[in-house]
């Protein structure tokens, strides 16, 4: 199986010990805390899961600007996102102290992790900047990403972590949320040794559906990973459970059984585009795929990115930096021609008008209004489910 990233093996930062757990939660009466931001609460997620192996924890200024300038973490290691504990005031801790940090997404003033401090340090605002436009590709605003990292503060936590729990994602998503360590070992009981992984943030339409299967049969995979995000979006995005219940619903009435894995993992989306797709294939080699799909605007909001910027980003980056392949796909339709779903750039012979392509829009209205959608776009499984959606809100 293929190797997680920087490491022979994966590196999960959770405390599965009850007993250490409650030896921890019983030591931790006499720390400090720190309520952190829910981009934190799901890097420690992802940290917790393995998805971010090697990483030990929160990273420090250096690192940080490291990454946003070149990618690499100052020990020379791939990494194309910073991950951040950022706080608006100066938490008023101590190098070496040990703090608890309180879970923004629970109601009951949960804690999530026990944080050793490195170091405290304060971006300046130009800072703040560079981190942002390199990330993002933009300073603003209005992009959803870069709104939530300038709402953040700039008090940066440095430092290693154990983290206690999966926040609400255990709980709220038990069928669904499944960290980089369990697919491991699902792949691995299963036999498979050539998987191919779907990011996904949406349902999953026709074209989607059609995009697995073409991406399997292209690189001869034996298995799918359907990796949907649990996390916080932005406004207007379907919710994970209503999601999760299309993909299940599409993938028990079109696919053979046993062949896709359905699962989601716990973190925030960050809508960084081309930096956001490396990220994606970062931790779907730890999680043990060969792998990633990477469509058009993969990972994009709004027009911020070009259509293939996160398929050529891949290009740029040194050969040795992830192991994990990628599959490059084009927009995805049905053909009204040849009465399939292909990709656009394989049949130059057509005009937009040969193609069943609705908007994020429309569809939406179509369901509020409880019409159906076409066939040729979606399944009449998945548009069930979807509309009962829509007419319920």
């Amino acid at each position: 199986m293929i190797k997680p990233h920087g490491s022979d093996i994966l590196l999960p930062r959770i405390v599965e010990d009850d007993s250490s757990r409650k030896e921890i939660l019983e030591s931790s009466k006499n720390m400090k805390s720190i309520k952190i931001s829910s981009a934190a609460a799901s890097n420690l997620v992802m940290l917790g899961a393995g998805y971010f192996t090697p990483l030990e924890g929160f990273m420090d200024k250096e690192d940080i600007l490291s990454v946003a300038n070149n990618m690499k973490i100052k020990n020379d290691l791939f990494w194309p996102t910073p991950v951040m504990n950022l706080v608006k005031e100066d938490p008023g801790i101590s190098v070496g102290e040990e703090v608890i940090l309180i879970d923004p997404n629970m109601s009951n003033e949960n804690a999530i992790a026990v944080q050793k401090i490195n170091n405290v340090e304060q971006l300046t605002s130009d800072e703040v900047d560079l981190i942002v436009e390199k990330t993002f590709g933009t300073k603003d605003p209005e992009h959803p990403g870069v709104k939530t990292m300038y709402q953040q503060g700039n008090y940066l936590i440095s430092g290693p972590v154990k983290v206690l729990n999966y926040s609400y994602f255990e709980e709220e998503f038990s069928s669904t949320f499944r960290t980089a360590v369990q697919i491991r070992q699902d792949i691995e009981a299963k036999g498979l040794n050539n998987v191919v992984a779907f990011q996904t943030r949406n349902p999953m339409h026709r074209a989607h559906e059609e995009l697995c299967r073409m991406a399997a049969e292209q690189v001869d995979a034996d298995g799918i990973l359907i990796h949907m995000l649990l996390g916080k979006l932005k406004p207007g995005d379907i919710p994970a459970d209503v999601r999760d219940a299309a993909i299940r619903t599409m993938v028990k009435h079109y696919f053979p059984e046993n062949f896709v894995m359905i699962t989601g993992y716990g973190f925030d989306m960050l809508y960084a585009g081309p930096r956001e797709a490396l990220l994606h294939a970062l931790f779907r080699q730890n999680c043990g795929c060969n792998y990633l799909i990477v469509g058009r605007d993969h990972a994009g909001v709004g027009d911020y990115y070009g259509a293939f910027d996160a398929q050529e980003i891949f290009e740029q980056i040194p050969d040795n930096a992830l192991e994990i392949k990628i599959f490059n796909a084009d927009h995805t339709a049905y053909s009204k021609k040849l009465n399939k779903v292909v990709m656009m750039k394989d049949v130059a012979d057509h005009t937009k008008d040969d193609f069943v392509i609705l908007s994020g829009t429309k569809v939406r209205e179509m369901l509020s209004n409880g019409e159906s959608l076409p066939k040729e776009f979606a399944r009449p499984e998945v548009a069930e489910v979807l509309m009962k959606h829509y007419m319920e809100k």
